[in-house]
This record gives structure tokens, sequence and C-alpha cells, in this order.
């Protein structure tokens, strides 16, 4: 997609005072679309060589097509009031700021200059009910319900006077016209950062429904099911979380509460959505002997004093919390525990967050890096932000892979350890925060070590590169100075890529190992390298696009630093039948997930409507 394509516009919404539940919207000049964990990328089949993948060769655009012409509306529908105007700018703050600026996309459309675009009543009207607008065959809203793949339902909570003030609010933010200087040293931005597409394979992958999870939700999606985790003893266990806070035990075909951790922790927050919530768990190396546990979950802000906190003049839009828990009898069908606080993150914004926790199953007891925890922390919409400072740095813990001793006690707060083989725990350095395992991402959402020990890493991007990556001790990913193998105007606009400079080698990045642009999706999808029974499958790194739900592999071989693995699509059949997951779950945005449950068997399972399917065969593109 380009973003001459988009036509942007607004949305914010109204809390409801006794639901007490934020909502970002995003309103895009004629679509209402709901705000997810995603950027926008395109994806490739290219060769692999030993040089990052700068596609000098793409197509660049020559002109700045970001919005549609000016429209004379009568600009006088607009109040100047300037209650109507600090009214409008603190509703917007609430609830739109995760997915919408006034700089560049997002998550959402920039809204600059919306107000000139398209009519008062118009936007009033939809901002009141897209939905209705979008049934009428409204030809900008439909057009833009196709591109974003979901709307959001109606908000006839509103008052009129909520709506004029919020419009009244973002008609005081016009577009800059001038490209600032910085940008034109950059040359020609790449349209089509990688021109060559994903080919379909001749593997036709075959799922059977296996189980549907309890819906949370009576709106999509349905049941926020996230990551799937092995618990190995006598008799091995799997369990898989919601979002919403409820941590499931799956026996046989059945997924029964474990834990719940709206009752462990009364501010326990999953709103509102955008991977917040019940972000991740793991169990200890020696959890039948010692009975630790671990969570991340998000609260309010302010909620209680932040170990990792900035200058007060920045919004704190929530805390993430990594606790502890210790369980008396680790063998007890459902949860019971005490638990205690490891540390406490501020955020910028919803976006991003501490997704991601999880041991390295290779360390063997008695090694330095047993018993270490990982944790994968976003970006949290800081560089959109305009905090980029807050990323890409070892003494903040943004956009970076932290590496903790839960037993030791010489961390700042002393509630956790730094080891001593981190990378920067013994530099002399008293401003480099020695947890830092490596740095550069925007969202490490999930982190997962192949058969073959490699750490994978991947990393959610913003407007153009998905990216999967290997994980190194001290390695620099690029973010927000590079998405992917191309570089990334982060002190301006950043919906689009350039070439790298020639100078490139200098900087010491670390390129990633898979990547697909905006053409080919959305979000990338964690998978694994498949270690089941079927041949075909074996060896592969199985992986997918969160939005669209296409599957993908890539030869676990080909993962190596230096080049880019090339991509392919499986063609997956479902009960019998050869289709999409668009099509099954009947909506355009799918939320793709994937799991190793026991036997190695792979799980993939959509938000969207909770169903989860197992593989069960692979063959040459035939009916198995």
């Amino acid at each position: 997609m380009r973003l001459n394509q988009l036509i942007p516009t607004l949305i914010s919404t109204r809390i409801l005072p006794f639901l007490k539940i934020k909502i970002g919207l995003l309103l895009i000049s004629g679509a209402i679309v709901l705000p997810g964990c995603i950027g926008g990328k395109n994806t490739n089949n290219q060769q692999a060589d030993n040089t990052p993948q700068t596609n000098t060769n793409a197509q660049v655009s020559t002109t700045n097509n970001s919005s549609k012409p000016s429209i004379p509306f009568n600009q006088s529908a607009y109040s100047t009031d300037e209650h109507d105007i600090i009214h409008g700018k603190e509703l917007f703050q609430s609830n739109c700021t995760a997915c919408h600026n006034f700089e560049q996309k997002g998550i959402g459309p920039n809204l600059a200059g919306v107000t000139s675009r398209d009519s008062p009543e118009w936007l009033s009207k939809f901002v009141r009910n897209a939905p209705e607008v979008i049934k009428s065959g409204d030809v900008n809203a439909v057009k833009l319900y196709e591109e974003y793949k979901q709307m959001m339902p109606p908000f006839t909570a509103f008052t009129p006077e909520d709506v004029q003030s919020i419009l009244a609010y973002l008609h005081t933010q016009q577009p800059a016209s001038a490209v600032d200087e910085n940008t034109a040293k950059l040359g020609p931005p790449l349209l089509d950062p990688i021109p060559t597409k994903i080919p379909k394979s001749e593997l036709l992958l075959s799922l059977e429904s296996f189980i549907t999870a309890p819906a949370t939700s009576d709106k999509i999606p349905l049941a926020r099911i996230n990551s799937m985790v092995v618990l190995p003893g006598k008799k091995n266990r799997v369990f898989v979380q919601d979002l919403r806070g409820k941590l499931y035990e799956m026996d046989g075909k059945n997924l029964r509460v474990y834990m719940d951790m709206v009752k462990e922790r009364p501010g326990f927050i999953p709103t509102p959505g955008l991977a917040t919530g019940f972000g991740s768990y793991a169990f200890h190396p020696e959890f039948y002997k010692n009975g630790l546990f671990y969570t991340t979950h998000t609260e309010k802000a302010n909620t209680a004093p932040a170990d990792f906190a900035y200058a007060d003049s920045i919004k704190v839009a929530l805390q993430w919390v990594l606790t502890e828990w210790k369980l008396p009898n680790p063998n007890a069908p459902v949860f019971a525990g005490q638990g205690r606080e490891l540390l406490r993150v501020n955020m910028v914004n919803q976006i991003h967050g501490v997704q991601e926790i999880t041991f390295n199953p290779f360390a063997k007891p008695g090694s330095p890096e047993y018993g270490l925890l990982y944790i994968g922390i976003g970006d949290g919409g800081a560089a959109e932000q305009k905090y980029s400072f807050l990323c890409n740095s070892n003494k903040t813990v943004w956009s970076t892979v932290l590496r903790i001793d839960p037993k030791g006690t010489n961390s700042k707060n002393g509630h956790y350890g730094i080891p001593a083989i981190n990378p920067f725990a013994q530099d002399n350095d008293p401003e480099t925060l020695g947890e830092v395992f490596a740095t550069g991402f925007r969202n490490p959402n999930r982190i997962y070590w192949s058969p073959d020990g490699k750490m994978l890493i991947s990393d959610i991007g913003l407007t153009n590169i998905e990216e999967l990556n290997i994980g190194k001790a001290g390695a620099n990913y690029g973010w927000p100075a590079r998405e992917g193998t191309f570089l990334l105007n982060y002190q301006g606009k950043m919906d689009k890529v350039y070439a790298l400079p020639a100078d490139d080698s200098k900087y010491n990045y670390t390129y990633p190992v898979v990547q697909f642009d905006h053409g080919e999706g959305n979000a990338f999808s964690a998978g694994f390298v498949y270690t089941g029974n079927i041949p075909l499958l074996k060896n592969k790194y199985i992986f997918g696009d969160i939005v669209s739900g296409r599957v993908f592999f890539v030869d676990n071989n080909q993962l190596k630093l230096g080049q880019q693995a090339p991509i392919q699509e499986f063609i997956v059949q479902f009960d019998g039948t050869v289709s999409t997951f668009q099509a099954i779950t009947g909506n355009k945005k799918t939320d793709l997930r994937f799991g190793v449950g026991l036997h190695n068997d792979l799980y993939l399972y959509t938000k969207t409507d909770g169903k989860m399917w197992r593989v069960n065969g692979c063959l040459p593109n035939k009916k198995i």
C-alpha cells in the first residue's frame, strides 16, 4: 500500500463512566479501524547474500503525495473557543494518541489537516456511527474499510458537543508544507522497498480444527489467546494465555482456567488492547523444585512508582509490571501463590510494551546463563511520539531485550540481579544499564531458540518492514534509525524508508535474517522451527502475518547473519478444504498466532474468533 493511497481522518472515543475503559480508536477519512499492535510492511523472496538488502533499484517516490488536495469547506464550522479546543485535546490525548499523531502515519493515519479534507458534517456523522456510514455504501468509507480490513462499532455515547470539541482541536493541527532539510538529504524514498513478491510454494499445509477458546468478550477479538508454553515434567503440561487475564491449562481438548490475573492483581487492566493486559508468562527451569513463576501485566499510569521512568513532562500512558510468583504446590491444578514485584516500567503509549519473558531452554544447570530471564521491552510508541532519545540506547530500557537474574539482588531496586555475563554489566560506565542484553527494537514481541541454538527475536515494524533477527549480546538492531535493512528518518516523518547510506557499516547495526514489507503483510507473527513428525515440515521456520493470516516458511539452515532468507508461502487446507484464515474467520484481520504443544505439534490460532487449529499434515499440493 502506498502512502498516497491513504486518506487520513479522525477518531477518538469517549469513556463510558460506568465502564471506566479507555479505548483508542482509529478514524481515517472514510473508515474507523481497530487499533492493533501492528505496523505496515511488505515481504519478499530474496536470495541470501552477504550484504543488507538496500534495494537501490527499487521504485522511488519523487513527490510528496501524503494527502489529497484540500477542499474549501466552511472553516467557520469549527469552534475557535479556547475551552472547546482544550476539551477536544483532552479527549484526543486520552483516547487516540496510541494510534494517531500529527506528524506521520503510525498505527493509524497522520491526522494533520484532516478537517481540510472532509466536511465537518461528514466527520461528525462518521464519528457517531461508522458502521452505518460504511453500510450505506459511502465510497471513501468502503474503500478505506477494505484497506484497513476492520472497523470500530458505533459510539453513539458521544455527545454532539464532544464531537465538535474533538473536531475543533483537530482543526488546529494543520500539516507543515515544507520538507525538512534532513529529509532532503536522504535521497528519494523507496515506494516498494522489496519488489520481489513472496511466491506460493507447492506445499499444502493441512490443519484440523482442535478447539475454540472461551470468549472473553462479545466483540472481536473474541478471545485474545496469545502464547502457548509447554511446561516439562514427569507429565508435560501445556498452557496458553488470554491477554484479558486468563491463563489456561490445556487438558486434551479442554481449556481449564489455571490463573486469573484479575483476581491476583486488582490493578490489572487489559484495555485498550494493542497487546496490553496479561502480556507474557514463564516457568522457572526448576519450577517443580522452587515453585517460581513469572508474569507481565499492565496497570494504570501512576499506580506505583516506576523503576524505569522518564521526565515528568512526558505523559505516562500506563505501566508494565514484572512479577515473580512463589507457588507452594507447583503440581496443583489451579494457581495459588504469592507474588513479589521485580520491576515496573512507565510507557509513553499503550503500544509495544513488555510482551515477552522467557528462559533459554538450552541453558544447562551450572552454566552462566542458566536461570536468567530474558525480557522483551518495546519502545512504547516513543519514537513515533518524537521521544526517540528513549529508544536505542543501553542507558534506557525501552527498545531493548533485557537479561536479569531473578534470584539476584544487585539491581538498583534490589529486587533482582544483573548477570556479570551481560554485555554492559562491567563496562565501568555508571550511566549504562547492566540489564540490557541488546538494543534497537521497536516491538520485540517474541523470543525463541531454534533447535540448533539460535536466539530468534521477531520485531513488528512501523509502516514498511517486518523482521526476524538473530539475537546477539550487545548488538544494536537499528530502531528507530533503521527498519529492516533500510534507513528511517526518525527525526522527521517515519512513514517512508530510504536506501542505506554509503557509510552504513560505521554504525555497526545488526540486520534481520528474514524481512517482508507492507505489500505482503502488516505484522510479523512469530513462529517456530518445526520438530514434529511431519517430514516435509522438518527444519522449516514456520511463521505468518498477523493481519491477513498468510502462513510462510523459510529453511532454518538459511537463517544466518549477513543475509536474508528467501520466504515462501504455504497453501493452507482447513479440515480438508483449501481456504484462507480471512475466509475462515470472516474478517480481514485474523490476529494469527502460532504455538507448539505436546509431541511438538504445531498450532495456529486466531484471536478474532478464538479458534485453534492443529497441523496434521503436509504434502505437495493435493488433498491429504
